[in-house]
């Protein structure tokens, strides 16, 4: 993993990477019980939490941690039995003095348990819901799994006791911005976290190790970064540089070597964005995520963008709007149902395709150098039939300063066993020489898989490679953008007259080989420039 993008640090020097919150300034005060010299308190024993780092929620301009309200501590007494502090504290406080029933005379150290504020004796809960109302806090901690153990020490038959505590959960420090223009002005709703193995259930606190131990089953933690007025709709994006104050979020997770695919949930309200809410991921290599340890997660949300001067009529010299292209000053549609008429139209024009005629059942190849590095039929039917396609209708990228979503993942074709340029899926049939008749034509030339609407798992994320539904062109209008793509092949259609070729067809339903007119303005692209390496 890159060191910038994934660093881990003590959770005391937490206080050195965030900026602080000024209105925290005044609030590094120690809270005592009010009851301290009551009746009510001669026959409870004192646990008392003092030290600065006894607890996770921070002042960033302090670097002090604090308990807060609500949060309760548990400690086995001399016969056994689970006791829970009978106080809490009702604010923010650096020292606190837990009162505990129960007998405490046997012995001059005592086992100390904080579950956090969703578990009870040794028994922890890092929830798979986990959230952050407002940037750059970890007020949510309590709720979201903190827990740790300490060893309190006292004098055997003293009737106070003190400790610091040692923390249990890893933590994981989000730090997003954007360089991508369209982005801008987009909000972060949530964070996403998917493991290869457990990183949410209920654990238990070890009495030796104190580290949590059980083997859990959840592998997805979400953190909604959303709450009101300015984060109503989520954390801004507005930043060109990681900057905690603007949208630093903060999840807990069980320690452990874990794979994690992290998606960043984008929603875009303007016009431009047209309410699209969508991700952004990355996947990280396995790492070592060790207890009582942040990790900076420091990431550029820049989808994939996708220019618009890819589009061709098959085999044509020149792509489809050149001369025309929406960047440089030209009428090229970028928005479905508009529509120019400067698109190629008769075949003296440079954009217009390839009119050659093959004979019946002999092959005919593209001839310009783009076409000839395009995949050919036979390799479609395999990524079609064995590349496992899995419709991802979340992933966002961009296209002609828009935002999208709407794409599929394939196998790449290393990781397609039997893979061949020479035969199709079906067996030694080379379908760049050979067109069915009637009766068995279904069977030969439309190659068709429904896609699976479940993602690659994090540990095989690399196995795949991303197509956008970058939709097409045809005489002149732009269609289906984020709802399907049309991907040319280095093949014609091997019939005589035929002004086909093939091409692969996607959406959310269906991946597919086509033959169609060759008039179409699809993407001509190889497959490595999309990762299929």
């Amino acid at each position: 993993m890159k060191k910038d993008l994934f660093k881990a640090k003590s959770l005391a020097t937490l206080c050195c990477f965030m900026l602080a919150f000024m209105s925290c300034a005044n609030e590094d005060v120690a809270q005592k019980t009010t009851d301290t010299d009551s009746d009510n308190d001669k026959n409870l024993t004192t646990f008392s939490a003092g030290a600065p780092e006894s607890r996770t929620t921070m002042d960033y301009s302090t670097g002090n941690f604090y308990w807060e309200a609500g949060d309760y501590i548990y400690v086995k007494d001399d016969n056994n039995v689970w006791r829970k502090s009978k106080n809490t504290p009702t604010a923010k406080t650096t020292f606190f003095n837990f009162k505990v029933d129960g007998d405490f005379n046997n012995s001059a150290t005592y086992k100390v348990y904080y579950p956090g504020k969703n578990g009870t004796n040794n028994q922890v809960t890092i929830p798979a819901a986990q959230t952050q109302t407002v940037p750059n806090t970890t007020i949510h901690f309590g709720e979201s799994g903190d827990c740790g153990t300490a060893d309190a020490t006292g004098t055997i038959g003293g009737k106070a006791f003190s400790f610091k505590l040692d923390h249990q959960a890893a933590y994981l420090v989000f730090q997003p911005y954007t360089t991508n223009k369209v982005l801008h002005d987009c909000y972060l709703t949530k964070i996403e976290v998917n493991s290869d193995n457990d990183i949410t259930d209920t654990y238990t606190l070890d009495p030796t190790t104190g580290e949590l131990t059980g083997t859990g089953s959840g592998q997805q933690i979400v953190l909604t970064t959303k709450g009101s007025g300015a984060y109503a709709e989520g954390f801004p994006l507005t930043n060109t540089s990681a900057d905690i104050t603007t949208n630093g979020a903060c999840m807990i997770i069980k320690p452990g070597t874990h794979t994690l695919r992290i998606r960043y949930w984008v929603k875009g309200i303007t016009e431009n964005h047209r309410d699209i809410e969508g991700t952004v991921t990355k996947t990280l290599s396995s790492h070592f995520f060790a207890k009582n340890k942040y990790y900076n997660m420091i990431f550029n949300l820049n989808p994939r963008d996708y220019d618009g001067s890819h589009y061709y009529m098959w085999d044509a010299q020149q792509q489809y709007w050149f001369g025309h292209e929406w960047n440089k000053g030209g009428d090229q549609p970028t928005t479905d149902r508009i529509s120019s008429n400067n698109y190629p139209q008769n075949n003296s024009d440079p954009r217009y395709y390839n009119e050659t005629v093959p004979d019946d059942g002999m092959g005919y190849e593209a001839q310009t150098v783009l076409f000839k590095s395009l995949p050919n039929v036979n390799e479609l039917s395999w990524y079609v039939m064995k590349g496992d396609p899995r419709w991802d209708k979340d992933e966002l990228w961009t296209s002609m300063g828009l935002l999208y979503k709407g794409g599929m993942w394939f196998l790449k074709k290393a990781n397609i066993i039997d893979y061949s340029t020479e035969h199709s899926f079906y067996g030694i049939i080379d379908l760049r020489t050979f067109d069915a008749d009637q009766r068995t034509r279904r069977k030969y030339r439309y190659f068709k898989n429904t896609p699976s609407d479940v993602l690659p798992s994090a540990t095989d994320a690399n196995k795949y490679f991303y197509l956008p539904a970058l939709g097409s062109y045809l005489r002149g209008g732009l269609g289906a953008v984020g709802s399907c793509g049309r991907y040319w092949t280095s093949s014609a259609r091997p019939v005589q007259r035929s002004l086909e070729a093939y091409s692969l067809y996607i959406d959310r339903n269906l991946a597919q080989v086509r033959s169609l007119e060759r008039c179409h303005g699809r993407i001509a692209q190889p497959f490595s420039d999309f990762g299929d390496e």
